[in-house]
Order: C-alpha cells, then structure tokens, then sequence
C-alpha cells in the first residue's frame, strides 16, 4: 500500500459522507410533509455504505451501496379540518423523526471533517518527507 492510497481512500469516504450528508438534507426539508392524494408520503431514506477495492494496492476505500426507503409507518396526525384527511380525521405525515436525522448530520459532518484532516495531515507528512532531502 502506497502513501498516495491514502488520498484516494480519505477521497472516496468524503464522497460517500457527501451524499449521506444530502439524503440528511432531503429528509429535514421532508419532515413535516404531507402526504397526497393517493395517501403516498414522503419516507424517511437512509445511506447503505460498502467496503470498495480502490486500486490494485490492496486499499480499500468506502461507497455508497444503495439508498433505502424506511419502513417505519407514516406519522397520523389527528386534524379533520387538514384537506388531506381521512374519514377518521387523520392526516398522514412523513416518518422522518427530525432528531434522529440531526444525529445523523452531525456525525456525517464530522467524518467528513475527520477525513478532510486525514488527507491534510498526509500532505503534511509528505511536504515534510519531501524537505528532508534538501
């Protein structure tokens, strides 16, 4: 394993913190969103990572597998004056829980952060590796 796989491993984790930190985004703007007319709402989504091989130096990096929906049952929220509700006078609202999804963000932004610091700090040691020999 090369000094330089560091970068594409550090490099591969922002990107796949980038997305998790937009589908965080997505969830918060959904949170209070009601559902339609044909009583689909708004599921709350979650990021699946992976190990991914890099290059043919045996480093591994980290990706995005997929992007799942939560099964979690929509929120009802009893309001019969609410156009969208039911017979019962229920209202169906998305299932994204707004703190869970602010845990999510702060830890997708300190990994991000993390890896940000990882790679400045190898570019450090090899600025200083490199002035050795001078």
């Amino acid at each position: 394993m090369s000094m330089f796989s560091i970068f594409n491993v550090s490099g591969s984790a922002i990107s796949a913190q980038s997305q998790r930190l937009n589908v965080v985004a997505s969830n918060l703007a959904n949170a209070d969103a009601v559902a339609g007319p044909d009583g689909k709402g708004y599921k709350s989504r979650q990021v699946v990572f992976e190990t991914a091989p890099m290059d043919s130096d045996a480093s591994a990096g980290v990706r995005v597998k997929s992007i799942r929906e939560s099964e979690e049952p929509m929120h009802r929220v009893y309001n019969p004056m609410h156009p969208s509700a039911d017979t019962d006078g229920y209202v169906n609202q998305s299932n994204v829980n707004p703190v869970e999804e602010m845990v999510n963000m702060i830890s997708a932004s300190r990994s991000y952060q993390n890896n940000v610091e990882v790679m400045n700090t190898a570019k450090t040691l090899l600025l200083k590796t490199l002035q050795m020999g001078q």
